[in-house]
């Protein structure tokens, strides 16, 4: 694991983006998979199963029968032949994910591997691979492979829902905002640093729609600086982190969008606690983020990670 190669990943979003929509316009990468199976099964861990959380939350409210398990999981569905097993993994070689693939492999499920690596042993076990087109991540760290991964999710819902999704567009849309922050990051970056910067770590929120950007942002704070940092549910937060605001120097990266995101900040304001807002004014938060496109849902889902990524990228750096 490298921080200058790791910034420099974070950097290269918006080109890899582009390539994306590239390799997508150029073939299909869902094309071998059944058209309407009765159930979608996600396997992953850490990154990987953050994006399929909210795949699968998704994918029920459109009425597919959809979940996302830990791929180190003892035991999860059967394998029958109307379901469809989507093991992620950007290296191909997470342990827990290809044991899990071994339950499936050559029995009735059809298994198809969304993975950077079509020539891993994770694609060797599917009957179909989905590449990330992400390219190589020298810093070591899960970054453009999450936002890739998600990408291709929202795609593999619209064929799965019938829905229709203007892919390019996203992609286009999203490499905007990416590009939006990164070329402003002196605007923004080192009042957010230094408001995150307490002795007790992040805390991140997201509405359960969303619930993927908490959890990357806490993890890549955790995987490059080390700090200590952990994910909520904007909803959840009063009945498990509020505690928290009463002991701690409570600071917060809050993803803005939930109906509950004012219970929260009624004892933020109580307590005197801190909060950045990524994306949308919250009143009394102590700063906000904005970028490109930020009213747009799917563009904040693939894009609002990278605020994190960059706090950590520089606290990774000053440390290193």
């Amino acid at each position: 694991m490298n921080a200058e190669l790791y910034l420099s990943d974070l950097e290269s979003k918006p080109a890899a983006l582009a390539d994306l929509a590239t390799a997508l316009a150029a073939a299909d990468p869902f094309a071998e998979l059944p058209a309407d199976p009765r159930r979608v099964l996600f396997l992953g861990m850490g990154s990987s199963r953050y994006a399929a959380g909210v795949a699968a939350l998704r994918l029920r409210a459109a009425g597919v029968d959809a979940y996302a398990d830990y791929a180190s999981a003892a035991a999860t569905y059967p394998a029958t032949p109307d379901t469809l097993v989507i093991p992620i993994s950007a290296t191909g070689g997470s342990r827990e994910t290809l044991d899990a693939v071994d339950r499936y492999a050559g029995g009735p499920a059809f298994v198809a591997a969304l993975t950077n690596r079509p020539d891993s042993a994770l694609a060797g076990q599917a009957r179909a691979t989905i590449p990330m087109h992400a390219g190589e991540e020298r810093g070591g760290v899960a970054c453009r492979t999450f936002q890739h991964t998600l990408a291709l999710l929202l795609a593999l819902e619209s064929r799965l829902t019938g829905r229709p999704l203007d892919l390019a567009g996203l992609l286009g849309r999203t490499a905007e905002a990416t590009a939006d922050l990164l070329d402003r990051r002196d605007e923004w970056l080192p009042l957010t640093m230094e408001l995150l910067d307490g002795p007790h770590g992040v805390y991140t929120v997201a509405p359960a729609e969303r619930l993927s950007s908490a959890e990357q942002s806490a993890l890549m704070l955790r995987e490059g600086p080390r700090r200590p940092a952990d994910a909520c549910e904007s909803g959840d937060w009063s009945h498990v982190d509020v505690y928290l605001t009463k002991t701690l120097d409570y600071r917060a990266l809050l993803f803005p969008g939930s109906r509950y995101d004012e219970q929260a900040m009624d004892w933020v304001r109580q307590r005197g606690s801190t909060v950045v807002s990524v994306g949308a004014e919250i009143k009394d938060a102590a700063a906000t983020v904005r970028y490109a496109h930020d009213d747009d849902p799917d563009v904040a889902l693939l894009t609002e990670t990278l605020v994190a990524e960059l706090v950590a990228a520089y606290w990774w750096a000053a440390q290193s």
